[in-house]
C-alpha cells in the first residue's frame, strides 16, 4: 500500500509540475527533463508513469476535467444560483490553479494531446443545460431566452479567461460580480432578483467575502456599492 501511495504522489507531482511549466513556458518549450526536475522525480520515474510529453498533457487535461466536474457539481440552490456560483469558481480557479488553466489551454489544441476532451465545450454544454433548467423552472423573465442567457455567460467567462492572461485582476471575484449584478435584473426580472447573490454563495465559492445580492438599477448609487477597480482597456489587434 505504501508503494502504491508513493506512486500516486509521484504521478500527481509530475502532473502538477507539467501543468505549471506548460502554462508558464508553453507546451512546445517545456521539456520532460525540466518537468521531472521541478517535481523532484528522476527521468526514469517520469517515463515509468508517462512515456511521452503528449501522455503528460493528456493527464493534465484529465486532471483539469476532474476539477471542472467539481465546479459544475449539483448544489442545494436554485439552478441559476448554481450557475453563478460555478462561474465564480471557474474564473477564480483559472486564476489560481495552474492545472485547470493549462488543461483548458491544452484541450483547445487537440494536436498536442491524444484526448478528445474539450473542456470549454463541456463548460458551454453545462451552462446551456442549467440555463434551460432555470427556464423550465420559471426563473427567467418572459423576454429572456435560455439561448441568449447561456451565450452571454459563456462569452463573459471566455473573456475573463483571455483577459486574465494579461491582467490577473480579471480573474478575481469583483469583475464577475459586477457582470452578474448587471445581468440578473434583466434575466429574472424585478420580482425575483432578490433570490440571487451576484457574488456567489460564500459558503460554496472560495474567497470568503460577504455575498452581494443583485440589485435593480437605481437613480442613486446603492449605499454598499462594490469597490470599483480600474482595468486596462483591452487592445484590439491592429
Amino acid at each position: 500500500m505504501a508503494k502504491q501511495e508513493r506512486a500516486i504522489r509521484t504521478r500527481n507531482a509530475l502532473v502538477e509540475s507539467a501543468a505549471v511549466l506548460f502554462d508558464r513556458e508553453g507546451y512546445e518549450v517545456a521539456s520532460l527533463a525540466t518537468i521531472s526536475a521541478r517535481a523532484g522525480v528522476s527521468s526514469g520515474a517520469l517515463h515509468f508513469h508517462f512515456p511521452s510529453k503528449a501522455a503528460l498533457a493528456d493527464a493534465v487535461v484529465a486532471a483539469a476535467g476532474d476539477r471542472l466536474l467539481r465546479i459544475t457539481r449539483e448544489r442545494e440552490a436554485l439552478p441559476l444560483q448554481t450557475l453563478i456560483d460555478a462561474s465564480h469558481e471557474l474564473v477564480q480557479g483559472l486564476g489560481s490553479d495552474a492545472v485547470l488553466r493549462a488543461g483548458f489551454a491544452l484541450s483547445a489544441a487537440p494536436e498536442r494531446t491524444r484526448t478528445d476532451r474539450d473542456l470549454r465545450r463541456r463548460w458551454r454544454e453545462w451552462v446551456e443545460g442549467i440555463v434551460v433548467r432555470s427556464e423550465r423552472a420559471g426563473l427567467l423573465a418572459p423576454d429572456a431566452t435560455a439561448g441568449d442567457v447561456a451565450a452571454a455567460v459563456v462569452a463573459v467567462a471566455a473573456g475573463h479567461e483571455a483577459l486574465g492572461h494579461q491582467d490577473p485582476r480579471w480573474l478575481e471575484r469583483a469583475p464577475l460580480t459586477r457582470f452578474w449584478a448587471f445581468l440578473l435584473p434583466r434575466v429574472v426580472g424585478a420580482a425575483r432578483v432578490g433570490l440571487f447573490v451576484a457574488a456567489g454563495d460564500r459558503e460554496r465559492v472560495p474567497g470568503g467575502e460577504e455575498p452581494v445580492p443583485a440589485e435593480l438599477p437605481q437613480a442613486e448609487p446603492p449605499q454598499a456599492e462594490l469597490p470599483r477597480t480600474e482595468f486596462p482597456q483591452a487592445e484590439l489587434p491592429s
